[in-house]
């Protein structure tokens, strides 16, 4: 009888999973100063609202129109404006700002379709990793506003509901501006989420505002911040 024991098969890959883990420790290093390098611009911006929205709106867009005359009305009320930095909603909030005379900070980001930085922007800073980018549009924000858009505006959005519900950051305002886009994601939200599933609390719809013109968007953040204006970081 053969007791020799037989060689346990090789995995696929195996090689060049075991590069992956070499370098992985020299990645920290890069992600550590992409941190640094944002946090050291960002903390010298004085307040500033994110405006979230689709890449893809053209400027014959009436939403493309709205986010440019927000950005407009919030530079006057002396916040500045932060964006993702490509086109679309980013752009017609970051032109808004610019022609305003006020701070546009734009976030950019290193895809392989849609983002090209926009002509709008005072300060602009480009990231490698989505996660370090996100952290800086919620860490330096006093109100946050969504237009419509896609999966990145949705993952925004709901980033920025969780971590308010969950009090991992200050409840500062939430807009979403359109109607006629989130009107069936709040019916979503209330009969199945809520009354079906019970998987959110009656107080969860509270956590944002839905409104349909730039008008009453800057005039609920505005009245919202007549109380103080808090940043969305906690002292624990």
């Amino acid at each position: 009888m053969d007791n020799k024991k037989k060689p346990r098969p090789r995995m696929q890959n195996q090689s060049s999973f075991s590069d992956f883990t070499k370098d992985e420790p020299w990645r920290i290093f890069r992600i550590m100063a992409e941190f640094v390098d944002s946090f050291e611009t960002m903390a010298n911006q004085g307040p500033l609202i994110p405006i979230f929205g689709s890449a893809r709106i053209t400027p014959d867009n009436p939403y493309y129109q709205s986010a440019e005359k927000l950005a407009a009305l919030l530079v006057k009320h002396g916040y500045g404006i932060l964006t993702g930095g490509g086109p679309g909603i980013m752009e017609a909030a970051s032109k808004g700002a610019y022609e305003a005379g006020g701070n546009s900070v734009g976030l950019n980001i290193r895809l392989p379709m849609e983002q090209h930085p926009n002509p709008y922007q005072n300060v602009s800073l480009d990231f490698r990793y989505f996660f370090i980018r996100k952290v800086c549009f919620i860490k330096y924000a006093v109100a946050l506003v969504a237009y419509p858009g896609g999966f990145g505006t949705l993952d925004e959005f709901s980033e920025a509901a969780t971590l308010i519900q969950t009090n991992k950051i200050n409840h500062v305002p939430l807009v979403l501006v359109g109607k006629k886009f989130w009107q069936p994601m709040m019916e979503w939200f209330t009969n199945t989420m809520l009354l079906e599933y019970g998987a959110i609390s009656p107080e969860d719809m509270n956590l944002f505002n839905l409104v349909d013109t730039p008008e009453e968007a800057c005039e609920i953040i505005t009245t919202i911040h007549r109380r103080g204006i808090n940043g969305t970081i906690r002292i624990d």
